[in-house]
């Protein structure tokens, strides 16, 4: 079957090429705000606590950079429980896995920007595969990269631990300390987006069914508005 064969077919692909309303445009514009505030709030934060770190120890993880607890001396502690255990050190310039992230929510930014300037349907719908592409990436690189620390332990390190997968999203026990990793405003600022976006996808291609429909029933072509 070709598309001239099914005039509804026909229709709503054309409807892909019609530019975006005046409503959609605002609301796209609307979701630039959560993800710039990304920027400033932490993505992820790991935690773990132990009989003798009752107060806990805690590493918060942002696009450009790492903070922790006890003004950053949390992470000088993260890092020599590390050490006993043969885990590499955790430093900002080890996590090659973050350094894509603020361009890749840079370019969502400029593109959000296009398609509320200049953007149709089909540019939207494009935009919204994108961004569940790079949220998927994002996730899946964070995971793998904690897979790696956990994996790749020094075998002449003072204790000898069983390789292992740190807690990626929840609670998990390791040796005496329990950690526990959970996202962050950062990350939930980008989730908005991230929805927000979907939402309005959405929403324009509800549209155009109901347009290629219109058009099917009255066996003639309007023109589009």
């Amino acid at each position: 079957m070709t598309l001239q064969s099914n005039p509804s077919a026909q229709t709503f692909f054309e409807f892909l090429n019609v530019p975006l309303s005046n409503k959609v445009r605002i609301l796209l514009l609307t979701l630039i705000a959560p993800l710039a505030l990304s920027f400033l709030f932490p993505l992820w934060r790991i935690s773990m606590v132990a009989p003798q770190y009752p107060k806990g120890l805690f590493l918060d993880i942002y696009s450009y950079k790492l903070a922790s607890g006890n003004e950053g001396r949390d992470l000088e502690e993260i890092n020599v429980l590390n050490h006993y255990i043969g885990m590499r050190k955790i430093v900002r310039e080890e996590l090659v896995d973050l350094n894509w992230l603020p361009f890749a929510i840079g370019g969502l930014a400029l593109l959000l920007l296009r398609a509320a300037a200049l953007g149709n349907i089909r540019q939207l719908v494009d935009m919204s595969v994108v961004t569940a592409y790079v949220s998927c990436f994002a996730l899946g690189r964070f995971a793998y990269m904690l897979y790696v620390f956990g994996h790749d332990l020094d075998e002449k390190a003072p204790m000898d631990v069983e390789p292992f997968t740190p807690a990626i999203l929840g609670t998990k026990q390791v040796a005496n300390f329990i950690t526990n990793s959970w996202p962050l405003a950062g990350s939930w600022m980008i989730g908005i987006f991230a929805v927000g976006l979907w939402a309005v996808t959405a929403i324009a291609l509800w549209e155009g069914r109901k347009h290629s429909a219109r058009v099917n029933t009255a066996g003639t072509r309007p023109a589009m508005a």
